[in-house]
């Protein structure tokens, strides 16, 4: 599981420069185009969201769990369109400080540990990009992907009630995947070697499953499947749209842009992790379909 100090340069160290580039709540997850690349990033992600809380069935007075919530996107969403109550919860300080700003109910919390005394439980659970995080590395390597799996659906069936709905959205990897030791950071620019070994070091402790099926047979026998969807190419334009706005100008996000010059200069694995403003890893891996994108909504047996 990525640690606190692992989530913290991406989405802690950059926090500010986030949100000036994407807004307050900056929706750093794949939007929902469907084909129709006319849509503004703005109208997608709006989308992504109508989609989720529809799948959810959430209407005014539902309370909602929002695992791994980032900036508050789903939450503000669901808040101001359809009268719910949420609860976001993430391991980033940075992002907790900005959604309690804006008025959402975030607290710092491991989302894989929430108990039915911590909070009741929910008529709804979403957890988007959040199982990304979830195994490391080293549990992988060890054997205990699956269980990190298992545990985790053990807690979401423990927070919901009979029929109650649980939308996870993800990536994972794909078809061209690698072994893990053919990974190089100094391999040739943007090889499948070189983009894995930079997507290891842009997220820490994190290791993704391998492709949903995966993911549902790890919530069986808690869940039934009621969709799955593949957002790849949605987010290969989400990934561009954001691009776009991370090198539209600002004045106060070009100054904290310039004052990370130094650690650049001075310290050669934070060279590598903003190399990421470059070339986007993700992007690349889901052109080469190392890696692919799933919505995936399960119902409680």
């Amino acid at each position: 599981m990525a640690e606190q100090k692992d989530l913290d340069f991406t989405y802690s160290t950059i926090d500010e420069i986030f949100r000036l580039s994407i807004g307050e709540t900056a929706d750093y997850s794949g939007a929902k185009y469907d084909g129709d690349f006319t849509m503004s990033l703005e109208q997608a992600q709006e989308a992504k969201h109508k989609f989720i809380a529809d799948s959810l069935h959430i209407k005014s007075g539902s309370k909602v769990l929002d695992m791994a919530c980032g900036w508050g996107p789903f939450s503000k969403y669901i808040k101001e369109k359809r009268g719910a109550e949420s609860i976001g919860l993430t391991l980033s300080q940075g992002q907790a400080a900005a959604c309690q700003k804006n008025g959402l109910n975030v607290i710092v919390r491991d989302c894989r540990y929430v108990k039915p005394e911590d909070f009741g439980t929910f008529d709804a659970i979403a957890c988007i990009g959040g199982l990304e995080h979830f195994c490391s590395v080293e549990e992988w390597r060890a054997g205990k992907q699956e269980q990190v799996y298992r545990d985790f659906f053990k807690t979401v069936y423990d927070l919901l009630p009979q029929g109650g709905r649980f939308y996870m959205q993800t990536m994972t990897f794909s078809k061209n995947m690698i072994d893990y030791e053919d990974f190089d950071i100094n391999a040739e620019k943007y090889s499948a070697p070189h983009v894995l070994a930079l997507m290891v070091k842009e997220f820490p402790g994190s290791w993704l499953p391998y492709g949903p099926e995966m993911v549902i047979r790890n919530a069986e026998p808690h869940f039934k499947l009621i969709s799955q969807s593949s957002g790849r190419l949605d987010y290969i334009e989400t990934i561009g749209q954001w691009r776009k706005r991370f090198r539209k100008f600002h004045f106060k996000k070009y100054l904290l842009y310039l004052s990370l010059i130094p650690k650049y200069f001075m310290d050669k694995e934070f060279r590598h992790l903003v190399s990421i403003f470059r070339v986007s890893p993700n992007r690349v891996c889901f052109e080469k379909e190392i890696m692919d994108h799933y919505r995936l909504v399960f119902e409680k047996v």
